[in-house]
């Protein structure tokens, strides 16, 4: 069989292991629930500022702030990105930057 099969069983048979609750060599990330309010007022945005900022509804960041909902998957993965280093996202995700080309490798 090719390895691109072996590598998707094995990858299907940890995921039913830790599913199972035994102990296997599955990697999980798990991610930190968060303040999404203490997140925006720690660097001082409004909701509207910080839902254009960083891509989100303003009625999500809202439901968030009230405990409505709670952010989940790659939401919940900015926001702790945020959290952290607010300003390294910011200037990511600025538009003011020249776009970075990527260097070609001549041999």
């Amino acid at each position: 069989m090719s390895e691109v099969f072996n590598s998707i069983k094995q990858g299907l048979t940890e995921a039913i292991e830790y599913s199972k609750g035994k102990p296997n060599k599955a990697i999980v990330h798990e991610f930190t629930p968060v303040d999404v309010k203490a997140i925006r007022k720690k660097i001082a945005m409004s909701q509207a500022e910080f839902a254009s900022a960083f891509g989100i509804s303003l009625a999500t960041l809202r439901h968030w702030e009230r405990g409505d909902r709670k952010p989940r998957g790659p939401a919940l993965v900015l926001l702790n990105v945020v959290a952290r280093e607010p300003e390294a996202v910011l200037r990511a995700l600025s538009t003011n930057q020249k776009p970075r080309t990527q260097r070609s490798s001549s041999r």
